[in-house]
């Protein structure tokens, strides 16, 4: 078992920066066939932040998330569990324990632990563990630095409130689709899948691989201890990432900044893809995916009736509108779903010189109109021109 440590090392590596982080990337390439070029870097500069965690104002969540199991999800966290400082690799752990094992290296005055959790699917799945309100909790509020939980603690006679430090990394694993939006939203996710058909990678022993590990964790450690500024460093976003993805980048974007060579280009390549490329906004909620939908449906238009876009809507290819929870879109649900959003519907002017219900892209007296909506939660929409 890897020990804690204490604060970052101030021993001096003997190479530099970008070699320790190409050595680490090369490793995980070693043992896994990663989904893409992003990922080993991606992983091993996130492994490197859980050296100097308190540095930053947010620990970004690391997510492996595949459709099937055997895709190399336990690998990645088997691998960050020889690199990371002081990990804890763990499958059922409670908030509870967590919280408190958190709070044992704080008062302790050291670096919390790296949580990697594994199987999380079980946990957040329909059905799943009673208690996972509470873990979402903790990973949600444990993202920035300072946040603390209320607990009661004692018998009913000397009941006290106390305060819990629950700021810690934490990598998840688990099967795709039962992740909360809320910890999505925070963290990085690499989709893995199942090895093709000629892709090798070496066998993993574990004891060979803490072997293999031990000189790359202690460089990283070592080099870590040594940078300067990252309490302060704001480094720069590629375009269009701005926000919570770029809160969640600060960190990673920092360390490759620090360590030169071309890990600055390589780190913002990889965010650009993570963040932009891969996005999806119908993945988010359905709400978001209706939204996204109807962007789409519009295709210029200002203004639409509602049962034309119901139809529309209902014909979608693999899309839920024409058999939602076993009946297709009415239109209360779909009023229902827009006005969340602040979108209502009204009488409509149509080009053909009718008045009928429906919906449009400008404010009216009653509705901020789809297009308020459409820049406010698709990001990357492009604003409305119409034809």
């Amino acid at each position: 078992m890897i020990a804690e440590s204490t604060r970052p090392s101030t021993g001096t590596p003997t190479i530099t920066g970008a070699e320790i982080l190409d050595d680490i990337a090369a490793w995980f390439n070693h043992y896994l066939a990663l989904p893409n070029d992003h990922a080993a870097p991606t992983v091993a500069l996130w492994a490197a932040h859980t050296w100097r965690v308190t540095d930053f104002y947010v620990s970004p969540r690391l997510i492996l998330s595949s459709a099937e199991p055997g895709s190399g999800k336990t690998r990645v966290l088997e691998l960050l569990n020889l690199v990371c400082h002081f990990p804890r690799l763990t499958i059922s752990a409670t908030a509870p324990a967590l919280y408190r094992r958190i709070a044992a290296s704080d008062d302790a005055g050291k670096l919390p632990p790296t949580i990697l959790f594994d199987e999380v699917d079980a946990i957040f799945s329909k059905g799943g563990s009673p208690n996972h309100e509470d873990l979402r909790a903790l990973l949600n509020s444990g993202y920035k630095r300072g946040s603390t939980v209320d607990r009661c603690k004692g018998d009913a006679k000397e009941m006290a409130v106390v305060e819990f430090p629950v700021y810690a990394p934490v990598a998840l694993a688990g099967l795709a689709g039962n992740m909360p939006a809320t910890i999505t939203t925070r963290a990085v996710t690499i989709e893995m899948r199942r090895r093709g058909l000629g892709e090798k990678v070496a066998p993993f022993r574990e004891r060979d691989a803490e072997a293999e590990a031990a000189p790359l964790r202690d460089d990283l450690a070592a080099w870590m201890g040594t940078i300067d500024g990252l309490d302060t460093a704001r480094p720069a976003m590629p375009k269009g990432v701005e926000d919570r993805p770029a809160e969640v980048w600060e960190a990673l974007l920092a360390i490759a900044d620090a360590a030169g060579g071309h890990w600055p280009d390589t780190a913002r390549a990889a965010c650009q893809h993570f963040v932009l490329d891969t996005a999806d906004p119908r993945d988010t909620s359905l709400g978001i995916r209706l939204l996204a939908d109807i962007h789409d449906i519009l295709d210029g238009r200002d203004r639409i009736a509602t049962d034309v876009l119901l139809n529309a809507l209902r014909n979608l290819d693999e899309a839920p509108w024409g058999d939602l929870y076993g009946k297709p879109l009415t239109p209360r649900r779909l009023a229902s779903e827009l006005k969340r959003y602040g979108v209502r519907s009204g009488s409509v002017r149509l080009p053909d010189g009718t008045n009928r219900k429906g919906y449009t892209l400008d404010p009216t007296a009653e509705s901020v109109g789809l297009q308020d909506a459409f820049n406010r939660f698709l990001t990357g929409v492009i604003p409305h021109d119409p034809k």
